[in-house]
């Protein structure tokens, strides 16, 4: 049976634990019928002894996407292994501890910028890096956390994820003339090591026991990997600067 994604070449950002959504994302595009090519960072032999349980073995490239020469190599190496891309995903997002947890009024800047540059530059950089590759066209996909509401102990993850739904709709607005879509998913709370990272993190993911209209599971990344994946296919094609809520349909309950 030929998948959705048979033929296409794809690279996954943020693949840290089995828990993952990005895992789950590389696993359902291999099963989809995709060539996925993984990045890591600061652990590549963590990413690739998990890489290991997906079905199809995936290579794995060190890449800080702060790093300006890791930025500047990445289409020499992607080019090596698959010679181009149809697709990328970023699952990358990072605060500083005094930036998360209910320090929001107090949070230096340095901290700050340091979030906004893993969470929401680093799209662009890793688009810009990618677009080389992508001479036919393609899609880019990130992850994102519903930035319309201000979350407990989300603190400045929030503004991060805010300036990340901007950038995706600006780089939709200019990378459309080469064909290039830029679309986001907006997943409901999965105990992922980066969710684990918050401080007080059962209190936000508490809202989605009370308020999904359908049963959301914090164990089981894979409906956000496949709707990663849906975006990533051609079955979406004239679809760009969008946001795809994958949360159980918390996003539109009111009070």
């Amino acid at each position: 049976m030929i998948g959705i994604l048979d033929g296409k070449r794809i690279l996954i950002t943020g693949v840290l634990m089995e828990s993952s959504i990005a895992f789950h994302t590389a696993k359902v595009a291999q099963e989809q019928g995709a060539e996925v090519i993984l990045t890591a960072f600061p652990r590549p032999t963590l990413t690739e002894r998990i890489a290991k349980k997906l079905p199809k073995p995936a290579k794995v490239i060190e890449l800080d996407v702060t790093n300006t020469e890791h930025l500047d190599r990445l289409e020499g190496l992607v080019r090596a292994e698959l010679g181009s891309l149809d697709g990328v995903v970023h699952s990358i997002g990072f605060a500083p501890q005094d930036a998360l947890g209910g320090n929001f009024l107090n949070t230096p800047f340095e901290s700050v910028a340091t979030a906004m540059h893993v969470s929401a530059f680093s799209l662009k950089s890793l688009a810009m890096a990618c677009k080389p590759l992508m001479s036919e066209g393609g899609s880019i996909v990130g992850l994102t956390f519903d930035a319309q509401f201000a979350w407990p102990q989300y603190d400045w993850m929030g503004p991060a994820k805010a300036a990340l739904e901007a950038t995706s709709r600006y780089l939709a607005r200019d990378l459309g003339k080469d064909d290039i879509r830029c679309n986001l998913i907006s997943a409901g709370p999965i105990g992922s090591m980066a969710a684990k990272s918050i401080p007080g993190f059962s209190e936000l993911a508490d809202v989605w026991n009370t308020r999904s209209p359908l049963s959301w599971n914090m164990a089981d990344p894979e409906p956000a990997g496949r709707g990663v994946v849906a975006l990533l296919s051609d079955f979406f094609p004239k679809t760009t600067g969008e946001i795809i809520h994958v949360d159980g349909g918390v996003h539109m309950m009111g009070a």
